[in-house]
């Protein structure tokens, strides 16, 4: 069950929350009682991160009004509802899903919010550092997630370092980021440099943080955390990625145990892949150089249908 853990907010940011929270607001348009009780409230991520839904539209009975495109509700049992969601997620329909939406507020590294706006097919509103200063707030990593650079994979990491070499690492970063700020502030006081903001900018680290709005329909959100959340996805947005699977589950549970069956916890194999597999249900004794596959093909199948092995 997702916990709300709100952040070190200042005392405004607190007012205006308490303020959202209590007064509620009267609608004819479906609510989940799940999401009303998360809606506003942050939740820590990171060293100083949060998300937090500002509003949601739909639920798993728009997504399946969508599908038969009916005029309400609907009066089918749920278990019929959720077999139409599975079969909907299975053979990869789309627009009833993109007929649900949610608006996130997200504290997160700047490091982080340029993977995360690779995926387009979002509305955001970030933060301005033209028009704003940014806060003294920077991303430093756990002792053991201070790791080496991976041997096979040339974008990922490998083993944690030695708690002594990862404790250096963790200063020449507190150390450099702080430094960058100081001049930061510098260059914008009035009484010195009296720099215009768009430009000192720039010397800030790319572990400080920054803030948006990011809204995205259900369906581009599941590829969204398809991705993010896969093991294979750098750590500090899969942090991200697993909060939101969790207010996934709240807000469209059945969509979510779907998307958890079909797309999370499922693999697509190659008309190649699925050849061999068919020769060896047939008894055949199929090695990679018969098979038709590249080596890494070969290596990628077998790690899905032997992981043990």
């Amino acid at each position: 069950m997702l916990e709300p853990r709100p952040m070190a907010l200042t005392s405004e940011q607190r007012a205006e929350i308490e303020a959202q929270r209590n007064e509620p607001q009267l609608t004819s348009r479906p609510t989940v009682p799940a999401m009303e009780k998360l809606l506003f409230t942050p939740i820590e991520v990171l060293d100083h991160g949060f998300l937090r839904v500002v509003d949601y539209m739909g639920d798993d009975g728009a997504v399946v009004q969508a599908a038969r495109v009916s005029y309400g509700r609907g009066t089918k049992k749920v278990s019929e509802d959720a077999g139409l969601i599975r079969y909907l997620m299975r053979h990869r329909h789309s627009t009833p899903f993109e007929m649900c939406e949610i608006k996130f507020h997200v504290k997160l590294p700047v490091f982080v919010a340029r993977q995360w706006i690779r995926h387009r097919m979002a509305s955001v509103n970030e933060y301005s550092a033209r028009y704003s200063i940014l806060d003294r707030e920077f991303y430093l990593p756990a002792l053991d997630q201070v790791a080496s650079q991976s041997a096979s994979n040339r974008q990922g990491r490998s083993e944690a370092l030695d708690p002594e070499t990862a404790e250096r690492v963790l200063e020449i970063l507190r150390r450099d980021a702080s430094q960058c700020y100081d001049d930061y502030e510098s260059m914008l006081d009035p009484e010195g440099t009296g720099l215009a903001r768009e430009l000192a900018r720039m010397n800030l680290t790319l572990n400080t943080y920054t803030q948006w709005y990011w809204k995205i329909d259900l369906h581009n959100l599941m590829h969204f955390l398809a991705l993010r959340a896969d093991p294979h996805a750098q750590y500090e947005i899969r942090v991200y990625a697993e909060k939101m699977i969790e207010l996934l589950h709240a807000w469209v549970p059945a969509t979510a145990a779907a998307f958890e069956e079909y797309r999370r916890g499922a693999f697509t194999f190659s008309a190649g892949m699925l050849n061999v597999v068919r020769r060896r249900l047939a008894g055949e004794a199929v090695t990679q150089e018969t098979s038709g596959l590249s080596k890494r093909e070969w290596i990628e199948m077998n790690d899905i249908l032997e992981p043990e092995a």
